[in-house]
């Protein structure tokens, strides 16, 4: 499960990397439609969630474990 996380978590930068683009390109030529101002939004918040989990899912591996985070170091 891990790992497929960190895979959607690489497609999602990717994706997001790319609304962001083609968003400064849309403002570029003129005033941009609110979908393309918006659209970097989806992929931000999911970006969020999954780097939340592989944030903490270290620590929930320890405290699952049953040790500490002072005897892990």
């Amino acid at each position: 499960m891990s790992a497929w996380i960190r895979q959607i978590h690489r497609w999602l930068s990717i994706i997001f990397t790319a609304t962001v683009i083609a968003n400064f390109v849309a403002m570029a030529l003129g005033e941009p439609p609110a979908w393309i101002v918006y659209s970097p939004l989806l992929p931000l918040f999911l970006l969020l969630f999954s780097g939340l989990y592989m944030f903490a899912l270290p620590y929930a591996t320890r405290w699952r474990s049953g040790r500490s985070a002072v005897q892990g170091r």
